[in-house]
């Protein structure tokens, strides 16, 4: 059984009136059970040139309602340059350079990226999921 734990840490000293020290850990696990996810699509990384929407995550390729991780990240230095993320037709909002988002996927739409830049923009992204 694989194992997987993630985890996250937020703090901020002056965000809001209180100290933000948020830090939590945890073990990756199929749906509605106890055992460890155990596929991976391994590390990728994607390099465009252009500005046109493209599927990153293709649905059909992964089971539907299952509790699949998915990992995105805008390597890029350049806190101008964004992609937006798209989950089937609705938008779920803007990584920018340095940005990355650690969510839940249930596979069943395709997930889509749009550059902003046409330059060489690139993106990294994993997915954890099970069959």
């Amino acid at each position: 059984m694989a194992t997987t734990t993630t985890s996250i840490s937020i703090n901020s000293p002056d965000l809001t009136g209180d100290v933000i020290a948020i830090n939590k850990v945890t073990t990756l696990s199929k749906a509605g059970v106890s055992t460890g996810l155990d596929q991976t699509t391994g590390v990728g990384r994607k390099v465009t040139t252009a500005t046109a929407q493209y599927t990153l995550v293709t649905a059909s390729e992964y089971g539907d309602n299952k509790a699949h991780k998915l990992y995105i990240r805008i390597p890029s230095n350049n806190v101008t340059e964004f992609a937006t993320i798209t989950i089937g037709s609705q938008s779920v909002g803007r990584l920018y350079g340095g940005d990355f988002l650690f969510m839940p996927y249930d596979g069943t739409a395709d997930v889509k990226i749009t550059p902003s830049v046409s330059t060489s923009f690139a993106v990294e992204h994993f997915l954890i999921f099970e069959v």
